[in-house]
Order: C-alpha cells, then structure tokens, then sequence
C-alpha cells in the first residue's frame, strides 16, 4: 500500500456518524485530523440518545411481544416482570460499547480526540471550551460542521420544564414507565418510543395532527402499521392537535382539538413530545464566517456539501433534510474526498429510510406518492406476506412489498415494505436503484428459499405476472 501523503490540518465539529467517519477517512487518507465533541468518546446523537439505544429497547419490546403472541403457536410463557434498572444497564452497556470502541479506532487511527464545544474564531481556527471552561484555540486548514440535531421543544407543550415531559432523549432514559403516556407526533420517533413503552406497559395515545401516522410515507405501508398499532396501543388519533396543557397533582391533563373526539380532555401521567428536530447550527461562530443557513436553521452547502467558506464543509443533520445517520454518513465520503481533490459530489439516486416498529416500515428510491405527485410514469408490482410461506412459518402475514417500476425501460425507481424486520431487505432495492437495474434483473436473481427477501423477487415477478405464489387482482 502506498505510503499516504500529508493533506493538511482538518478540524471535524461533531463526533457523530457524519463527523466520526469523515475524521476517520481523512486520517486515512493523510490528513492531520482532530474531532471536537462535547461527550468523551465518538458517537454523537445516535450512539448516544438515538438509533442505538432506541433499537437496543426496541428489540426487547419485540421479544416482549413475541413472548405475547407465541400463545398462538402453542407456547405459554408467564407474564414477563420488567426489571428496570437491568433493562437499563443493559441499554447502557450497548452505548459503552459501541462508543468505547470508536475511542479505540480514533486512537488506532491517529486522530487527534478534543473533549469540548467548539466556536469558529474565523475560517482558520476555533475556539475550544471545556466543560471546566478552559479554552484553547486550534488552527486549521480546512473543517467540516457535523454538530447534528436535537429534539424540537415547542414552548407550549414543555411546561417550562416539568419532568412530566419528555423529548426523546428523555424517554430513552427510562425514568420510569408511566401508566397512561402521551405521544405528541405520529413520525417515526414517537412510534418507535410509542412501541416501547407500550410492550413495558404503558397505555399509549398517540396524537398527529395530519391524516396519517407517519406523513411522507405511502399510505398502503403506514396503514399497515396503524392497523397493528391500534391493537397495542391505547388510541391512534388522527387529524388532532393538543390545544392546552397543563401540569396538576395527578399527572398532565390535555385538552385535545379533533374531528369526534369522544374525550376533548384527558389527563396522563406522562407526555413525550417527538415533533421534530432542530438543525445545531446556533452558537457555532458562523456569523464570523461567509456561512449562511436557511430559514429552517439548516446550514446551506452544495454539490460536494461545501458552504460559502471554500474550505469549511456541513454534512447530516445540520445540513439538511432527511435527518439519517447514514445520510450523514455518506456525505462524510462526499466531503472528504472532494477535500482530498477527488472526484465527488452529493448525488444519490436513493436514500433509504427504516421506521423500526413492529412490523417495520422501510422505503428507498422514488415513493408511489412521488411519483403520482410528479406525474412520473411508472406502474407498481405488488406481492402481499399472505403468499410469502417465510411470512406463514412466522405468523406475520400482514407484510407488504412493492415495486416502482418504469414501463418503459423496465428500471426500477423505488421500493416500499412493511412487514417485521423489513428494514434488513431494503439494501437491495437500494443498490437496484443505483445501479440502475431493472425488474428483469430482481426477477433473475435467485433468492433464497425460504426467505422474506424473496418477496423483492416476487414483486419484480408480479410486475411480468407471472409469480408463482400469487396471482395479481387486475
């Protein structure tokens, strides 16, 4: 291997899965590298009070059910006692891990780890504040934003702070487990902490103030889900705001504004608030700089994720929408290597998304609602779980793959699933999509048997009609 070549000194704000990689690949490729973050290893949001941790809960929530439903096959467990403190311990020990062990390859890698917050002094140098509030300045030539995002905390619905209130990140803590819980926000966050808490026991009501549970997804995939979810939660409510708040002895009492609501006013012991993420990008040192942000608070870059300042890059969450660690992730490469003088620029064909509730959502590529809004030409295979016998052995037959697909070339635009563990199968019509395949291609390929992967090969089947398990309804 050749030896790597010095390419300067590179300064990375966010130890996030868009601050860590970039760190870490520029070190690779020579640069002298330090990573600034305010926690004591690598990780950021993510690792920290994010997708690890609400995974590790959410795979316990899933045992917890499968315990439930294995009545259905026979099998007749005791009803499980939660064992809080163990639960969390065990939730804690998956983020040390994890974090521990990018400490390591930071170390490994060469690159130079600063405990802190940091504020540009200039497009030179920043300003490092530990949390003793000592500074020090480290000079650069050339740095990437990673700072992430943090939950969105509407005034209104925060109390001014009282504990009877939880953002995400204070719901991953398990305080404890509220008997009644509100959930404020029908996305992908207050579902999945919805799952959890209603597998530990909570009575769940979820609120979302438009139509549908999960806005962006296509309606077939989320109505799948709704219709599960209502059996494990206490209530879905639709079309529905929380008009007033407030704290009393016995727990948080709302008043709710809807369409038939059967109870304007009810009271909760707990209300967990997921209505969003807000980009951090105050408090950086920007305005020192020729780096501008939207009117959302995200920070404004190009083709290759660089901003006004030539040699000053923002990638994930602070840079934009879709707020994904591996979005961030492969835009660290993208900024990286156009840092390194390589050909690069942010031009996915695909970016797939995973909502890990039970069943699981995932989608990539062109949605059906795109591309009806778009009027994009195009036509949709489908192959429901019912057919799938992997599906059968499992008893979960409520699943669903499609297929978006272009009738003239045969190319493959996007994917949808729902179905459990159905975020596991969309790396491959993801690759489809960037590899520009076809639904010829998925159809050829041999998938295993039985699998739920080959629902993917059945649906490209299903488009050609000719799927040996199901028989499309004209």
């Amino acid at each position: 291997m050749a030896e790597k070549q010095e390419k300067g000194r590179l300064v990375v704000i966010g130890g996030g899965p868009g601050g860590y990689p970039a760190a870490f690949l520029a070190a690779d490729l020579g640069f002298d590298v330090t990573l600034i973050d305010d926690r004591k290893n690598p990780g950021g949001v993510c690792l920290y009070v994010g997708c690890i941790p609400s995974k590790a809960l959410l795979h316990v929530a899933r045992v917890i059910n499968e315990s439930r439903e294995a009545e259905n096959w026979g099998v007749k467990y005791a009803k499980p006692k939660i064992d809080l403190d163990t639960l969390r311990k065990f939730k804690d020990k998956v983020v040390k891990q994890l974090t521990g062990g990018l400490g390591a390859l930071s170390k490994q890698r060469k690159v130079k780890f600063v405990q802190g917050r940091a504020s540009f002094v200039d497009n030179k140098s920043v300003e490092v504040t530990d949390a003793k509030g000592k500074k020090e300045t480290v000079a650069f030539d050339s740095a990437i934003i990673a700072t992430g995002s943090r939950p969105a905390m509407p005034k209104p619905l925060s109390l001014d702070g009282s504990d009877r209130v939880w953002d995400s990140t204070a719901a991953l803590d398990l305080p404890s487990i509220p008997k009644s819980l509100l959930v404020i926000g029908g996305g992908y966050i207050g579902l999945e902490m919805g799952t959890v808490y209603a597998s530990l026991g909570s009575k769940v009501t979820v609120v979302e103030m438009t139509g549908g549970i999960l806005p962006g997804c296509d309606r077939d995939l989320a109505a799948v889900l709704h219709k599960r979810l209502k059996s494990q939660f206490e209530d879905v409510l639709l079309d529905t705001r929380v008009a007033e708040m407030t704290e009393t002895k016995t727990g948080v009492k709302v008043k709710l504004i809807g369409l038939d609501l059967e109870k304007p006013e009810r009271t909760f012991d707990q209300v967990l608030v997921t209505v969003g993420r807000v980009a951090n990008s105050q408090n950086l040192g920007l305005e020192n700089m020729n780096v501008e942000l939207d009117d959302h608070g995200f920070v404004k870059v190009d083709h290759q994720r660089r901003t006004g300042e030539s040699n000053i890059f923002a990638i994930g969450d602070v840079a934009g929408a879709p707020g994904l660690a591996h979005k961030a992730t492969h835009e660290a490469r993208v900024a990286v290597e156009a840092l390194a003088g390589r050909p690069s620029a942010w031009d996915p064909a695909a970016i797939p998304a995973v909502v890990f509730t039970d069943p699981e959502v995932a989608w990539t590529g062109l949605t059906e609602t795109e591309a009806l809004n778009q009027n994009v030409r195009h036509k949709v295979a489908k192959f429901p779980w019912a057919a799938s016998g992997r599906a059968v052995t499992l008893d979960r037959t409520e699943g669903l793959t499609k297929l978006i697909i272009d009738p003239g070339t045969n190319r493959v635009l996007g994917c949808g699933m729902v179905g459990v563990n159905c975020g596991d199968l969309i790396a491959e019509p993801t690759l489809a999509i960037e590899m520009g395949a076809t639904a010829d291609d998925i159809a050829m390929t041999i998938h295993p048997h039985p699998t739920m992967s080959e629902s993917i090969m059945e649906a490209a089947e299903v488009y050609f009609g000719h799927s040996p398990h199901y028989t499309a309804r004209k």
